[in-house]
């Protein structure tokens, strides 16, 4: 009996640890990093958490912009950080695509990361500048074949979501577009607001003030459905392209070895501030939809978008620069 005893001991021995080190946490103020500038829809989410989530924990959360490298700066360092829930990462959708492009920067990266929970998704918005005539979806498409290489887009770097949306739009359309890649969604919008730039598929949040403002026309959105704060603009399947359908996300990951008490408290204060109903009716007038995935089903959804999105890799051969 001796061994048994001595197992269960050492069982209780270490959940009490880690029970304790779940109460202590956070001992310290807490930091998330953002890989990318200011001004992008990860920046955007998680400054919107950043007073919910400093109420919840007891402690000063800090927005800590690294940006580089598609987001491999600051996810590098988050992955050498001390795995104790004091540095966190936010990201979104290319955290899964960028190392799919550029595997000898990001693999690595992927294994020491852990994921807490997603926290919103929301569709693409292919927007164009106004130099940009065509009126919908078909006669961009028209124009775009009559004048290949004419045409440009944006992207919020090459390996980004927005770059393989455009590539897989690029496919399914038959049309070619000269791609122009900046370091994150802030420099992108600039450029495309100042006629340097055609188009871009843009985030429904960042997209939405201009649109409203009249300073961007929205032709298209890559959800399955119209989001509601889009009710009139048609779906890039509505349009003559079924089955196309693309959602960004914004997601929290942790250095890997982070001990479960703090991803699933972490995981649990967010999803309830996304329940809060002031918070989701925020979201959705921004054309976002709150989440809060547990950590296992964020580790499925990254499975899963990284399949999907190394196909199209293989296929279109990129990197294409």
């Amino acid at each position: 009996m001796k061994p048994l005893f001595s197992f269960l001991v050492a069982g209780a021995m270490s959940l009490a640890a880690f029970s304790l080190h779940a109460q202590a946490w956070p001992a310290k103020p807490v930091r998330i990093v953002v890989p990318f500038p200011p001004g992008g829809i990860v920046d955007m989410v998680a400054r919107q958490l950043q007073p919910g989530l400093q109420q919840a924990l007891g402690q000063t959360v800090i927005i800590d912009n690294k940006a580089g490298a598609g987001g491999s700066v600051g996810s590098a360092e988050v992955s050498r950080a001390p795995a104790d829930g004091h540095t966190l990462l936010m990201v979104f959708d290319s955290y899964v695509t960028y190392p799919l492009v550029y595997p000898q920067v990001g693999e690595g990266i992927l294994k020491k990361l852990a994921p807490v929970t997603q926290i919103a998704s929301n569709p693409l918005v292919l927007v164009v500048s106004p130099r940009v005539t065509a009126p919908d979806l078909k006669a961009l498409v028209a124009q775009l074949r009559s004048q290949p290489d004419k045409f440009n887009y944006a992207t919020t770097g090459a390996g980004s979501s927005n770059h393989l949306t455009a590539e897989y739009f690029k496919s399914v359309s038959a049309t070619q577009i000269n791609h122009v890649p900046y370091r994150g969604g802030g420099p992108a919008q600039q450029d495309l607001l100042g006629g340097q730039v055609d188009m871009m598929f843009l985030s429904a949040v960042l997209a939405q003030p201009h649109v409203k403002a009249g300073k961007l026309r929205a032709l298209a959105q890559t959800g399955a459905q119209r989001s509601p704060a889009y009710a009139g603009v048609p779906t890039v399947a509505e349009s003559g392209y079924p089955g196309f359908e693309v959602e960004s996300w914004v997601g929290l990951l942790a250095p890997a070895g982070t001990p479960a008490p703090v991803i699933e408290r972490l995981q649990a204060e967010v999803s309830k501030i996304l329940a809060a109903p002031a918070f989701r009716a925020r979201l959705e007038e921004q054309g976002l939809k709150g989440i809060g995935s547990t950590p296992e089903q964020f580790g499925q959804t990254l499975a899963t978008e990284r399949q999907r999105w190394a196909r199209l890799v293989a296929e279109r051969k990129l990197p294409l620069e």
